[in-house]
Parts: structure tokens; sequence; C-alpha cells
């Protein structure tokens, strides 16, 4: 598993979302970098990071527990979020804040939950997957930015990002979709007792404010801040709001 760790001081596990690597941060690592040793983690099959096995979200959190020996701060963005909360709620003795952005307990929508994406058009997304992975890749960043201000800028800076560490394992994309049909952390999002800073997107179409906030009602110490025309992508579309919301809710 490629991790970059850059900086010196309380460490941060910074978690991507599908598809993407630990690139996709930009000019927001070194800004945390001024403040916390941050390692940035390449998901298996994603960025430098092989795959070994399946891509599968306890296996996943098992290789996390593994790697670190103290306890970190973990950022989770989009399935970086679902992967962060599983972590949380299995080994409160490892991740001691948790942040999650643009996140959500439950990516699919079902009997009950109202604001996920509807299971048809994700399993559009995997039949698309097989045929054409790259053109699937780049439709899903296109509904990341949508609706948010600078849509333009946003969609032109992800698809840069997008293959800039290679392309990412078939297999880690295929287990990574189904980690987002397949998930469902409402039950366990109460057991989060970690402080946990919730940042929404206004404007979020795959993941909607509402998600973020059902999470701040059962988690007994979280907040939720809602970003004013962002979408999925904050980090991107308002990152020096997003920089001074975590070094904020860290240095509490």
């Amino acid at each position: 598993m490629h991790i970059e760790v850059t900086g010196q001081g309380r460490p941060l596990v910074m978690l991507h979302g599908w598809g993407m690597h630990g690139g996709i941060w930009g000019d927001m690592l070194g800004r945390l970098a001024d403040d916390f040793e941050v390692h940035s983690v390449d998901l298996p099959g994603h960025g430098a990071s092989e795959l070994q096995g399946v891509f599968a979200l306890d296996d996943f959190v098992a290789q996390l527990d593994a790697h670190f020996g103290q306890t970190a701060t973990v950022l989770g963005w989009s399935l970086g979020g679902i992967i962060a909360q599983h972590w949380a709620a299995r080994s409160p003795h490892k991740v001691g804040r948790l942040i999650l952005m643009a996140s959500t307990p439950c990516f699919t929508e079902r009997e009950g939950w109202q604001f996920g994406m509807a299971a048809e058009t994700l399993q559009q997304f995997a039949t698309e997957l097989e045929k054409n992975h790259a053109a699937t890749l780049r439709r899903f960043l296109a509904l990341q930015v949508r609706g948010s201000e600078h849509e333009r800028e946003l969609l032109t800076t992800l698809r840069g990002a997008l293959f800039s560490r290679g392309e990412p394992d078939l297999a880690a994309l295929r287990g990574g979709l189904d980690i987002l049909r397949d998930a469902d952390l409402r039950a366990s999002a109460s057991a989060v007792t970690q402080p946990t800073l919730i940042i929404a997107g206004q404007r979020d179409k795959l993941t909607p404010p509402e998600a973020s906030y059902y999470l701040a009602q059962v988690m007994p110490h979280a907040q939720v801040v809602e970003i004013a025309g962002a979408a999925h992508a904050p980090f991107l579309s308002h990152a020096e709001t997003v920089v001074q919301l975590i070094k904020k809710f860290l240095h509490e």
C-alpha cells in the first residue's frame, strides 16, 4: 500500500474517493502539512498501490490497522469516507478524530433511505465499466462537479489528475463499486463516538447534504458544515474554506 508522508505533527490520514488516488488533494495537502504529519493513501489498486486479493471494506481496514501503529485523525472523501467510518467504528483506538467530506453511511438508495444514488444508475456504471472503464470514470467525474461553482474548471482539474499516477486496477474499480452498492453503515454509525467534522457540499448530487445531517444526528459527537456553492469535491472548489475548517477542528 503506497502512502506518501509529508509534514510534522499529529498524524492525519487522508483517504480518497472511487477511481482516484492520493494525488487528488492538490494544494490542500501542502497546506495541511504545515500543521500535521499528513499520510496520503493510495487505495489498493489505485495510484502506486498494488491490489492483492480483493478490494473489500474489511480487508482494507485491516491493512490500515496493520500499517498505523498510533492513533490518527482520519479524513475520508466519498468512498474514502465510507472506509473511514467503518475504520472508526471497528478500531476506535486507532481513529482519534474523524473528518468526513461529501460522505454518506449508505451510497445507494434503498428502502428507508432516499439520500442515495438509484441502484439502477449504479448498476449502469458497473455495466459500462466493463465496456470502457476510462469513459466511465470520466462520466463519474462529471457527476461529482455538477452544479458546483467553477464547474468547468473543476472538471478540467479532476480529469487532469485522474490518470496522472496511471490507470486504476479494473478489479479495484469493480470492488469499489461493490462497496458503494452494498455498504450500509447506518446501524454502526452510533458507535462512532470520536469527535467528527462532517463537510457537505450544498449542491452535491452524489452524497446529498441530507446524508451528512443524518450522520450528525446519530453520531454522538459530530458536527456538520455545509458549504454553499460546493458539490461533491469541496476541497477543490472551496479549498481555502475546507483547509480552515479542518485546522480549526483539529486545533480545538
